[in-house]
């Protein structure tokens, strides 16, 4: 009794509400520009168009070699990317949205809420969308383009228990994006973008990190979205996605393991980084700066 008691007050704590408030408000803000035949449209074309560029190139490249590993491991690994660019530019955006859109930053700042918390929930809010978005490119890869991907040898524990440890890892890198958002004024808003487009690079999303040059292999390896996104992989397709030599010699409990301490590391770094910014934008009169365009 005493347990459920402490439990029914953690759900009541203004953390969990900030968290919830600001999921739903997320998914509001995101989903409510237009009616919702017209956002299930966006929804579903939006991802297709992004992706089938990149399958243009490989089959231009590659002659329509559709049956070869190397299309899977590029087709996941481009799908599951939607999450870095969702989830960590979503919660830093959501700075800008708040302070430079509807100006109503300061508000929230008064109110009686956890501002961590509230940035994790507009987070979550993108990530379910973004979700929906990887599901129909997958559907759409094994429907359309022949992506091998048996139902049989899918390790659904693995991939549930990596997909939920990398939206941890993403969400801990979003808020160093907030942190520095809430520093700086003058286009602060494509720093999201940036990252992610810099961490798409070196992450071996559509290639081996053993294309990199030597000198630049160390970044990828540094990167926990390098072992998330092989583990994904490895839970969906399997001996498909091993067929590349830069991790084969880990197991998945190995990369599994690796991708844990990565992001307790990158989840204590990005509370520390977090806090001390915040607070410096409080003491500096920060928190209500906007670029008046």
């Amino acid at each position: 009794m005493v347990y459920l008691k402490s439990e029914i007050a953690h759900l009541k704590s203004p953390a969990w509400r900030a968290f919830k408030t600001a999921t739903w408000l997320g998914w509001q803000i995101e989903s409510n520009w237009t009616d919702p035949f017209l956002f299930a449209v966006y929804a579903i074309i939006k991802p297709l168009a992004s992706v089938l560029i990149l399958v243009v190139m490989y089959a231009v490249i590659t002659h329509a070699d559709f049956t070869s590993p190397l299309f899977a491991y590029i087709y996941l690994g481009n799908a599951f990317y939607m999450y870095v660019g969702a989830v960590m530019t979503g919660i830093s955006w959501a700075v800008i949205d708040d302070r430079e859109h509807y100006r109503t930053l300061k508000y929230v700042y008064t109110a009686p809420i956890d501002y961590m918390a509230y940035l994790l929930g507009r987070g979550v809010a993108r990530a379910l969308m973004t979700s929906f978005s990887v599901f129909i490119t997958i559907v759409c890869g094994v429907l359309f383009l022949r992506l091998p991907l048996p139902l049989e040898q899918i390790d659904a524990p693995l991939f549930i228990i990596s997909l939920l440890i990398g939206l941890v890892m993403l969400a801990s890198l979003g808020l160093v994006l907030a942190a520095v958002t809430l520093l700086i004024a003058h286009h602060a808003g494509y720093v999201g973008e940036a990252t992610a487009g810099a961490l798409y690079l070196f992450s071996g999303a559509i290639f081996p990190l053993d294309v990199l040059p030597e000198v630049l292999r160390p970044i990828g390896y540094l990167m926990p979205i390098t072992y998330w996104l092989e583990l994904l992989r490895r839970s969906l397709v399997g001996t498909v996605a091993q067929a590349f030599p830069t991790l084969t010699h880990m197991s998945n409990t190995e990369l599994l393991a690796l991708l844990l301490g990565l992001t307790v590391l990158f989840g204590s770094l990005s509370f520390g980084v977090f806090s001390r910014c915040e607070r410096y934008a409080r003491e500096h009169g920060l928190i209500d700066r906007v670029t008046n365009y």
